[in-house]
């Protein structure tokens, strides 16, 4: 099989040969490519470039444009702070939608317009050409709360919630529209999944998550399918009180961060919904040994079962040692028999 035959297969319910591998990587992947990390996130032709490498080097079974979640914020006009090594990042104190009444004539950015959106899709086409069919393509988009978040400010966002709900809708709603379209584009260009990050989400509780966030996560999921993508759902953090609607929303794939049990997140997911992670990427992974990240990846594969592929809980961060990659990458090579037998662990 190839990668992307591989990670269709087990996203479809059927066995695939061996174990998919998918960690996500940025800053790590533009350090394998020796970039600094200003130019992987400007320059889709650097980041398409450091993720072929990337992928080829460790035997990854996809590539991804994801680099940063400013992408839809920069287009409609936010605020953004440059870094010459690190992931640019909103400016707060001059968010966008910082006044309320500032949504009212806002105009959600149109994907092809010359912007940071573009060059995602640029980015797109460019692996496209390259890996021929043989790895699967990740796109990328912002999920509702998280881009709320970087348009409204995360503090004023929390607030919200309590003090203008009706705002929030309308303002999850203009996040949506502008996910849909970026999302429809990228699949066009040739994305075949499309990764939704949420970090924002992990912060509510579950009343507040069912009431306002799901409803718009369910309406992005349910159009990525519509475009002919698959999704791939990524909430950084502690999500333990959240799992089952995570699980609800029709995802093919959902990571799990560190902080979640991983036998939690099956059992409220159900056995068939595919998982994965969840290795803590620093304190099991960057400081692991190929010793330990075995036993520990051991672990998730009997608590995670079948349905299970191999990363870490969130991004691979850069200085990891490239042996504990490849120790990553050999497991799902090495150990797919054995999901059928492994006892479940605690």
């Amino acid at each position: 099989m190839t990668g992307r035959e591989r990670i269709i297969a087990i996203l479809a319910g059927r066995a695939p040969d061996r174990i998919p591998v998918m960690p996500i990587t940025m800053m790590f992947a533009a350090d394998v490519l020796g970039v600094r990390y200003g130019q992987y996130a400007r320059d889709y032709q650097i980041l398409a470039e450091a993720q072929l490498k990337t992928a080829e080097l460790f035997g990854f079974d996809y590539v991804s444009a994801i680099s940063d979640p400013t992408r839809e914020a920069a287009d409609a006009g936010a605020a953004i702070r440059w870094y010459d090594d690190q992931p640019p990042a909103v400016i707060e104190n001059e968010a966008l939608f910082a006044d309320k009444s500032a949504l009212v004539q806002a105009k959600g950015p149109h994907p092809l317009s010359g912007g940071r959106m573009e060059d995602r899709i640029r980015g797109i086409e460019a692996l496209r050409q390259r890996v021929a069919g043989n790895l699967l393509i990740e796109g990328w988009v912002e999920g509702p709360c998280a881009e709320a978040a970087d348009l409204r400010g995360i503090n004023r966002l929390m607030m919200d919630f309590s003090d203008d709900p009706a705002f929030v809708h309308d303002l999850f709603a203009f996040t949506v529209e502008t996910a849909i379209r970026f999302a429809a584009a990228q699949i066009e260009a040739g994305a075949n999944m499309i990764g939704i990050g949420d970090a924002a989400a992990s912060l509510v509780g579950p009343r507040i998550y069912k009431e306002f966030v799901w409803p718009w996560e369910k309406k992005l999921v349910d159009a990525i399918h519509a475009a002919g993508g698959m999704v791939r759902l990524h909430i950084c953090g502690n999500t333990r009180r959240i799992l089952d609607g995570m699980g609800a929303l029709g995802c093919e794939m959902v990571d799990i961060d560190f902080p979640v049990p991983m036998n939690e997140a099956r059992s409220a997911m159900g056995p068939r919904q595919v998982l994965a992670g969840n290795l803590n990427p620093l304190a099991e992974f960057r400081d692991g040994t190929p010793r330990t990240i075995n036993l520990s990846l051991k672990k998730l594969q009997s608590q995670a079962g079948p349905h299970w592929i191999v990363a870490a809980g969130c991004e691979i961060v850069r200085d990891t040692p490239h042996k504990n990659v490849h120790t990553l990458a050999k497991f799902a090579q090495t150990h797919y028999a054995d999901i059928l037998v492994a006892p479940s662990l605690p």
